[in-house]
Order: C-alpha cells, then structure tokens, then sequence
C-alpha cells in the first residue's frame, strides 16, 4: 500500500470518528436537524414530556377562567351587592348625622 492510500484511510477514518462525536454532542445537547439540513434546539417528546405540557394547558385555563371570572354575570353580581351593602352601611343613623 502507497503512502497517500494511508494517509487517504486514516483521513476517514479521523472524519468519521469526528462525525460520530458531533452526532453524540448533538443529541445530547437536543439538536435537531429537519430535513433540509437545518439545525435547531428540540428534543423528541416522550410520554413524560408529553405528560407535562398537559399539565401545563391545564394550568392555563385555571389561570385564565380566574382571570376572567372577574366579568362573568356571577361576579358582577357579586359586586353590585357589595356595593349596594356598602351604600346601607354608609346610610345607617347614628353615624355622625
């Protein structure tokens, strides 16, 4: 074997052992590449990944009925009766009349 088929072994060699290194750091990391070659932070989703962005939707829409429970009929209600009880209390005799 010539000296240049060697060198042209140990080349591939050298290039795929790089090439399994950065396949492993990637994985480990979450790069992903789609199909055009693009490269981008993401991870494939397991069950218990999937387990908690449910949990995580359903946190939401606590949060949001909470913050719009503010504007249902029921809590308008509540408030035009609070309000008409504080307008008794401020009418009560013998508070300094």
């Amino acid at each position: 074997m010539s000296g240049w088929a060697i060198v042209a072994v140990v080349a591939i060699v050298v290039w795929g052992i790089v090439q399994m290194g950065k396949a492993r750091h990637r994985a480990e990391r979450g790069i992903v590449t789609d199909e055009r070659g693009n490269e981008s932070f993401g991870q494939a989703r397991d069950a218990e990944t999937e387990q908690e962005i449910e949990d995580l939707r359903e946190r939401i829409k606590v949060l949001e009925r909470i913050a719009t429970d503010g504007n249902s009929l029921d809590a308008q209600e509540t408030k035009r009766i609070a309000a008409e009880i504080e307008a008794l209390r401020d009418k009560q005799p013998g508070k300094g009349e």
